[in-house]
C-alpha cells in the first residue's frame, strides 16, 4: 500500500471532472498517490530502507544512512 512511514499520508480520493460548456456535465472518481520514495535512512541506530514521501524528505525529518 503506498502509505509515507513517517508522516502516513496516503491515496486521496475525489472527482475528476470534465467541463462541457458552461457547467459540469460529467464526474468520475479518481486517486492521487502520494510521492513516494525508498530511502535508506537511519532508524534507531540500524539503516533500514523505508518508504518516504518527498515533502518529509525536503522538510528534513529524515537522516538517510
Amino acid at each position: 500500500m503506498a502509505k509515507c512511514m513517517i508522516c502516513e499520508k496516503t491515496l486521496a480520493h475525489g472527482n475528476k471532472i470534465s467541463i462541457a460548456r458552461s457547467h459540469v456535465s460529467r464526474r468520475s472518481s479518481r486517486t492521487w498517490k502520494p510521492n513516494l520514495r525508498n530511502v535508506k535512512a537511519m532508524i534507531d541506530g540500524q539503516p533500514k530502507r523505508i518508504k518516504v514521501c518527498a515533502k518529509c524528505l525536503r522538510a528534513g525529518k529524515v537522516q538517510r544512512a
